[in-house]
């Protein structure tokens, strides 16, 4: 693995930096306060082209490869995590499945848009009793004149309901099968009737991302619209989850490196006892640790994100990524506010932001145990 970037992705990175410091920062406190989904700096990243890094360039992406993506996440992610989630959201997840598993013509008919960022794209797996035990999905779809009739509710679905969502990829039960249910993705257009959306669900971190629970009450679905072959859904959603889990390994590796910075930063200007408290051992060695540790989890992520642009298996190294850095960002931010002293606790201070918006990376794409669950059977136990 060569570690050297090389000169498109170190263009890619100072970019996307630039954005996130003078477009980002200074709204991402107002953004967060308010609730507020930011349409404007969606608009803004499609135009930079980062809504489709991973994407083909025959279907409007930037044909770019998981590294580069993986860099773009960081880089938000540092700034502010509920926009690097809408877009890792919308990538990994919402367009992905599509590009994988999608025929041609479904590749043509919602790639273009999404890809180019004019539209959002969801994945809903996620039930009340379907997290961690995705095997257990209760959302029904079938069969009838041409059209898959879709019962059951999603929740935690990130993108579904901005108004320039274009679609959601749904697993639901299309049958049985060797006395197992049957799993299927199938890719359910946005307004479809029969999809209802709840109001956006107040969270303790991405505040101004998107979160939705759907209903779905005898909502027709084209027959078309199922991806890949009539079962293949488990198997689709797993490998999904495996390359999500490098996006949530690059949110945390981001959200990290901010929160080590502004606790740099503030230790450097801070006095107690007539010096900058960088000049204390306790502060330093609490610098120390994040700066070691948090090149330790990009190395992880990189390579995870390398072995997946090599073609090669890429799912332990990812669940080993993915826990690594998640359970890092716990400490760090810890660490960081603590640094902070009073200051951090409040809200006018990012490091209270990236404090609220660090938990869910311990949850997201499958909790702390799951990761060690997925990397005990990758090492045959």
């Amino acid at each position: 693995m060569n570690l050297d970037l090389g000169e498109e992705r170190e263009l890619l990175r100072r970019t996307v930096r630039e954005f996130a410091e003078q477009q980002i920062a200074p709204v991402a406190e107002e953004l967060d306060r308010e609730h507020r989904f930011p349409y404007e700096l969606v608009e803004s990243l499609a135009g930079l082209g980062v809504m489709g890094v991973p994407i083909p360039e025959e279907y409007g992406g930037a044909g770019l490869d998981t590294l580069s993506y993986a860099l773009v996440v960081e880089e938000l992610a540092r700034i502010d995590s509920s926009i690097a989630i809408t877009v890792a959201a919308h990538t990994s997840l919402g367009t992905m499945p599509i590009l994988l598993y999608g025929s041609e013509e479904q590749r043509r008919t919602w790639l273009p848009d999404l890809a180019s960022g004019r539209r959002l794209a969801a994945f809903g797996l996620t039930e009340p009793g379907a997290g961690s035990d995705a095997g257990a999905t209760r959302t029904r779809a079938e069969l009838r004149d041409g059209s898959w009739i879709v019962n059951g509710s999603k929740q935690f679905i990130t993108n579904a309901g901005t108004d320039i969502t274009a679609c959601v990829t749904i697993t639901s039960v299309t049958g049985e099968r060797d006395g197992k249910p049957e799993i299927s993705n199938l890719i359910v257009p946005s307004g479809t009737p029969g999809l209802e959306l709840s109001a956006p669900l107040s969270k303790l971190g991405w505040c101004a991302s998107d979160t939705r629970e759907l209903a779905f009450r005898d909502c027709a679905v084209p027959e078309h619209n199922l991806l890949g072959e009539r079962g293949a859904g488990f198997r689709q959603f797993l490998d999904i989850l495996d390359g999500g889990r490098i996006s949530v390994a690059a949110l945390a590796v981001g959200l990290s490196q901010g929160a080590y910075e502004q606790a740099l930063s503030y230790a450097r200007t801070r006095e107690q006892f007539g010096r900058p408290i960088a000049g204390f051992q306790a502060i330093q060695f609490k610098l120390a640790d994040m700066a070691t540790e948090i090149e330790a989890a990009r190395a992880l992520t990189w390579r995870a994100a390398w072995l997946k642009d090599e073609g090669r298996p890429f799912a332990r190294e990812a669940a080993m990524a993915k826990l690594f850095s998640g359970e890092l960002s716990n400490r760090v931010v810890n660490d960081a506010l603590e640094i902070h002293g009073g200051y951090g606790y409040m809200n006018e201070t990012p490091i209270s932001r990236f404090y609220r918006d660090q938990k869910v990376l311990e949850i997201g794409e499958g909790t702390n145990e799951i990761q060690r669950l997925v990397i005990a059977r990758q090492l045959g136990l």
